[in-house]
């Protein structure tokens, strides 16, 4: 165990397991961001060297500034939107999610999401589930091997995507920020005529302004009447009002997406559309996973801090 005189000042933005938060105070002083008071903030303002946040922590370029000592901010899953990055940056503070851990588990959840959406699995339940069954057969649903899949964002986990639906016999496509001349998989300039040109749209992409919004109108109409969406990358990347008015009028066949514009508020006329598939951001969420990834922003606080020998 670390001599408390020495050990660097952890702010917990997030809740943690007691499991983990015990190892992590062998070899920190931890602070629980929610209890402090306003007088304790002034006091460890230059102290804290580390912050322990999750994918959903909003840490402003106002706040880093009042911790002048922050060197370090490790995340717990994958996203970093809340995350001013470019202030980061300035400051000279190292920020690492846990990208790595669950890359697997939000391919699984992806390709749940379309089989769920094009066989109408959720439907067919209720069918069954309300005693309609007796009263005839449930419609036929949409073939989902052999069909062509468009990618948005080729990276770890659109490649991962994009390994299971070859296992489907799909096509696949893709776009992004720029084609990478080491896949085999065809490459189209803008997501509007990738959407033309696939019958699976799947949206793997990082959020930012960049991509704000890129999901609009024009892109659902060349996806077609037998389209279907899926997004698991950011909420942001989909214009959640042009996708609520494309499955209402059957300008896309489906939809089916794990994350939303202002989680964890869902709009009702999406809630309520019978062509689509919600689930809550829970892509990465599998036990296994989530220990994975508690395991590595661990890791990543000690490895900053040369305690590396802690691991295990």
């Amino acid at each position: 165990m670390t001599d408390p005189g020495l050990r660097p000042h952890l702010l917990l933005v997030t809740p943690v397991p007691p499991m983990l938060r015990e190892r992590l105070s062998q070899y920190f002083v931890l602070h629980d961001d929610a209890l402090l008071e306003p007088a304790q903030r002034v006091t460890l303002a230059a102290k804290v060297r580390a912050m322990l946040c999750n994918a959903q922590s909003v840490v402003s370029r106002l706040q880093m500034q009042q911790w002048p000592a922050l060197e370090m901010i490790s995340v717990i899953g994958v996203g970093m939107d809340g995350i001013d990055l470019e202030a980061a940056a300035a400051q000279g503070i190292a920020v690492r999610n846990t990208s790595e851990v669950s890359t697997e588990d939000i391919a699984d959840h992806t390709l749940a999401l379309l089989l769920t959406a094009t066989r109408q699995i959720l439907q067919a339940h209720q069918f069954v589930q309300q005693g309609r069954w007796l009263q005839g057969r449930y419609p036929p649903g949409m073939r989902f091997s052999g069909r062509r899949m468009g990618i948005v964002g080729l990276g770890r986990i659109g490649s991962a995507v994009a390994r299971r639906a070859q296992a489907f016999d799909m096509s696949i496509a893709y776009t992004g920020r720029a084609r990478k001349l080491d896949v085999k998989y065809r490459w189209y300039d803008s997501v509007q005529e990738l959407a033309a040109a696939v019958d699976f749209l799947v949206v793997c992409a990082s959020g930012g302004s960049q991509t704000r919004g890129l999901i609009d109108a024009e892109v659902l109409q060349a996806l077609g009447p037998q389209g279907v969406l899926v997004n698991i990358g950011r909420g942001s990347i989909v214009d959640e009002g042009a996708l609520v008015q494309a499955l209402q009028s059957r300008t896309i066949a489906a939809a089916a997406l794990d994350v939303f514009v202002n989680e964890p508020e869902v709009p009702s006329a999406l809630r309520e559309l019978p062509n689509i598939v919600l689930t809550p951001h829970m892509a990465s969420s599998t036990q296994q996973g989530l220990q994975a990834m508690l395991e590595q922003a661990e890791t990543h606080l000690l490895e900053h801090f040369g305690m590396t020998e802690a691991t295990g």
